[in-house]
């Protein structure tokens, strides 16, 4: 669980953003995270480019952490990333989304 003095890790606008992401998260009613989401980013310094495995049902909300770190460290970096999706029909989404 998040701890009572990090509630605000819940809401996106806590975790760095660009204001023209955080719009757009909030256009598609994307606003804050749930527990286990926030609980990922916080875990030892995964923020820093750490690995990071996580389980989770379909449509829990994976793709956000994953999202939000790769956000992070190619803004922070300067640096490419690349993103591997099961599917095309889900990379044209991905792709479509993330630009």
């Amino acid at each position: 669980n998040v701890p009572e003095d990090q509630a605000d890790k819940l809401l996106l606008e806590s975790w760095g953003l660009p204001k023209a992401v955080l719009e757009k998260y909030h256009s598609l009613g994307v606003v804050q995270m749930f527990e286990w989401q926030a609980e990922c980013l916080m875990l030892g310094q995964v923020l820093e480019g750490k690995n990071l495995v996580y389980s989770a049902p379909t449509s829990a909300g994976k793709t956000l952490v994953a999202e939000l770190l790769i956000l992070k460290r190619v803004l922070e970096t300067r640096k490419k990333a690349l993103l591997i999706l099961p599917f095309v029909s889900v990379a044209k989404e991905k792709k479509c989304y993330l630009q």
